[in-house]
């Protein structure tokens, strides 16, 4: 009874319907801060929203957000299981990839889940372009955080359309005309095993994934293992068509790492021994100023933010290059890779006369 003494009335539950029969006002797209293109963050207008059953059928809307600003934030659904994140991974871009030709330190979760990395939290990871150094690249990535670190441990984007084109032209024309060298050297207990990085104790499983990606190998004393690969340093975005600057020539150059590690591993081993490394195409060094040029370029166009428990970022692995901030406190986000992509079907951009100024 109401206080007037009548019937009191049943209101009527809102249904989803009522408000969009396509359900795509079921999630707003918004930026993060204001002024903030990257990531667009995406939140449930309704309560009760299950991403995966959402994300299944607004699949276009996502990827159109995704190539616009490259990466979205999916916060506010709660994928913090990596049951979840794999149902995400499904419904927005097909099946998780296996991690092949590893370069980071990872552990398997659950199917192809993996953790995002299993550096020590004190080291700060580089941005980079997941596998770009691989014939058949991941055009998707996604981390989920299921547990956010008490300090630090953001993961960092750029936006590699910016960082192309704030690069001085003379820098990219080498680059673009003949790419870049990247050399690996397994068996010092430095970095990964080469049957860690190549999942296999065989070496002729080895030699036969290297002849068909085009990596040079070079077995050593003691069971050591030297590759050498070219690959090419930039391209255009099989959707959106501009000019992305996609590569692991920084990631990989050993004056990238802090300078403490990269004397002693220098001191060490020498250059030619070095677990990673990077060179021009043709085999000849890449100058310090150069190699400072390209660092600078990724750090102004960093942008961070503050994991929270449960939030799924979504990343074109082609537009945004990633990292991850150094920690403390305990720290648990997840990783998957989706839509397999060959090198051979990025266009190349055509190099820059010198002098040009950046478009």
């Amino acid at each position: 009874m109401t206080t007037d003494g009548q019937p009191k009335r049943a209101l009527p539950k809102l249904r989803r319907r009522e408000v969009d029969g396509s359900g795509q006002d079921w999630v707003r797209f918004e930026e993060l801060r204001p002024g903030l293109h990257l990531p667009v963050v995406a939140r449930p207008s309704l309560p009760g929203i299950e991403l995966a059953d959402w994300g299944r059928t607004h699949r276009a809307l996502v990827d159109a957000q995704i190539h616009k600003h490259g990466a979205v934030l999916f916060r506010g659904f709660d994928v913090a299981t990596p049951e979840s994140m794999d149902r995400a991974i499904q419904a927005l871009a097909d099946e998780a990839l296996a991690y092949e030709e590893r370069s980071s330190p990872r552990s398997q979760v659950s199917g192809n889940i993996y953790t995002s990395t299993d550096h020590p939290p004190s080291e700060r990871i580089f941005l980079h372009n997941e596998q770009s150094y691989n014939q058949t690249f991941p055009a998707r990535l996604f981390f989920a955080c299921v547990l956010p670190s008490q300090q630090g441990g953001e993961t960092p984007l750029a936006d590699t359309r910016r960082i192309f084109q704030r690069l001085p032209a003379e820098v990219r024309a080498r680059f673009l005309e003949q790419g870049y060298t990247y050399v690996r050297n397994f068996g010092h207990h430095l970095g990964l095993s080469w049957q860690t990085a190549f999942q296999t104790e065989d070496r002729a499983e080895v030699e036969a994934y290297c002849q068909r990606s085009g990596i040079q190998v070079e077995w050593r004393d003691g069971n050591r293992l030297r590759t050498r690969q070219v690959r090419r340093a930039a391209g255009l975005h099989p959707v959106t068509g501009e000019p992305v600057w996609f590569n692991h020539a920084t990631f990989f150059h050993v004056s990238t790492l802090p300078a403490p590690v990269a004397s002693a591993l220098l001191a060490d081993l020498g250059e030619e021994d070095l677990p990673n490394h990077t060179y021009y195409g043709d085999g000849a060094p890449i100058e310090p100023e150069v190699m400072e040029t390209l660092r600078a370029a990724y750090e102004a166009e960093q942008v961070m933010f503050p994991w929270e428990k449960g939030d799924l970022l979504v990343i074109d692995n082609l537009l945004a290059a990633h990292a991850r901030s150094s920690f403390v406190g305990p720290r648990r986000v997840l990783a998957g890779m989706a839509r397999p992509f060959p090198w051979s079907e990025v266009a190349p951009v055509a190099a820059t006369p010198p002098g040009t100024p950046p478009g």
